[in-house]
């Protein structure tokens, strides 16, 4: 498994596949290269803490946090556009750069969503990725500092995603 196919999973609405899978999270890991320890710190403890209470809570959780919250969906052009007109054209034009790379959406999934952007990421090589991180890091930090003020766990995975995009993770 590729790094961000795992953190796309990890952002995803959590399900009972995601639950019975996160003692293989360490293992995995493991096999990735570009996976720093510092990351690999991160994502443990997030799988760790998804592991302490049940699926419902989880979802639970989830849903409070990320569908009823406006300041922390995961819809990134959010964070950038709101509600205004701006957006769709910011959408429209992530659908043809994912096409252009032959990634199609599934269907009704919006290419802002957080674990799609980190779906088509997971295609590029490492430099791409960051790259298209660092294109989206106004967005990331806004979300992480909504997230990191309500005391979210979310937060630290943003952050994670955040400085793979910064300067200093692409001299890496």
């Amino acid at each position: 498994m590729q790094f961000y196919t795992l953190m796309a999973r990890l952002m995803e609405y959590p399900t009972q596949p995601l639950m019975d899978h996160l003692a293989e999270i360490p293992e995995t890991l493991n096999t990735l290269k570009t996976v720093d320890p510092a990351e690999k710190r991160v994502v443990l403890a997030f799988a760790e803490w998804m592991g302490m209470e049940s699926l419902l809570e989880r979802q639970a959780l989830y849903v409070n946090t990320f569908d009823v919250v406006p300041e922390h969906s995961l819809h990134i052009t959010h964070h950038l556009y709101g509600e205004s007109k701006e957006r769709g054209p910011a959408l429209a034009n992530m659908i043809e750069y994912y096409r252009s790379y032959g990634f199609n959406l599934k269907e009704q999934e919006l290419p802002d969503y957080l674990s799609v952007i980190l779906e088509f990421i997971s295609g590029l090589d490492d430099m791409g990725a960051r790259v298209f991180l660092a294109d989206a890091s106004k967005a990331l930090t806004i979300l992480r500092d909504n997230l990191a003020k309500a005391n979210s766990p979310y937060a630290d995975m943003v952050k994670l995603l955040e400085q793979r995009g910064g300067l200093a993770g692409m001299a890496a």
